[in-house]
Order: C-alpha cells, then sequence, then structure tokens
C-alpha cells in the first residue's frame, strides 16, 4: 500500500508531510505564516507541501523535505493517513519517515527554527499541537500506537 500510495500523481490541492523521526525524535518547525498568505499566525508544524504539476506523491514529499530542512536521505516507512487541509478542498497526505541527517534551517522567511522534540513533549506540550487538527489526530494516534 505504501509504494502505491508514494506514486499517485499529486495535484495542486495536495501536500505531502512527513513525521521525521531520528533517535526516538520528531522533527518540527515553527512555520510563521503572514496575512497575504493565509493569516497572521506562527504554528509548530512537520516537514512538506503542496504537490507541483506532475509530480507524484514521493517526489513532492522529497523535494519539500530538501527544500525546508535540506534532509536529503530519509527513508519512507508508512503512510500514515489522509486529513483535509487548512483551505477548503485541500486535502493533507501524511507518511512516517527516517533519517540520520541534521536539519538546517533552508527557509528563514517561512520558518523561525526547527528543532528534534521527544515523542512525549510532541504528544503532551500543548504548543506543538496548533496546527491543522485533524492531521494532528492522525499522527498523534500513529505515535501512540508506535512505539
Amino acid at each position: 500500500m505504501l509504494q502505491k500510495k508514494l506514486q499517485e500523481d499529486g495535484a495542486q490541492d495536495i501536500a505531502a508531510i512527513a513525521v521525521m523521526k531520528r533517535d526516538g525524535k520528531i522533527l518540527t518547525g515553527l512555520r510563521n505564516y503572514t496575512k497575504d498568505k493565509w493569516k497572521e499566525i506562527s504554528v509548530w508544524t512537520i516537514p512538506g507541501g503542496r504537490c507541483d504539476i506532475g509530480e507524484t506523491l514521493e517526489q513532492t514529499l522529497r523535494r519539500e523535505v530538501a527544500e525546508e530542512v535540506g534532509i536529503t536521505e530519509f527513508e519512507i516507512t508508512g503512510f500514515i493517513g489522509e486529513a483535509p487541509g487548512a483551505k477548503e478542498g485541500d486535502r493533507v497526505v501524511i507518511f512516517s519517515c527516517t533519517t540520520n541527517q541534521d536539519e538546517k534551517l533552508m527557509e528563514p522567511e517561512k520558518f523561525s527554527e526547527w528543532r528534534w522534540v521527544s515523542k512525549d513533549d510532541y504528544l503532551n506540550d500543548g504548543q506543538y499541537s496548533g496546527f491543522n487538527p485533524a492531521a494532528r489526530k492522525l499522527i498523534v494516534d500513529f505515535l501512540c500506537s508506535n512505539p
């Protein structure tokens, strides 16, 4: 099922995101949105983004992770699920991934920082619960059922 999902064609209303794990921690970044893009808000989120025309979900995931955090060597280990996006009609496709690479702040105009947080912190610290509630629920359920 994972390979089939990864080879699906993307669309501009689909975002592919990576729950990136390393040493029992999850990579999260403080994304700063502005009113001209959506609304003025800063939230902790995970790497990923919208598909470009002609990309598969895997190509989108690999491109977005490289663009946002500079990680190019990672294994896609599972398909977590799909959730509605923040904008009407959008979909978020969520994958679990692992890496040994360090993150880099590649887009300082969009993100303040990236950090690896423990699973417990991600699950229990309210500061990490501010992005897409439906996507977060899928991620939390996945993390709770996959030690």
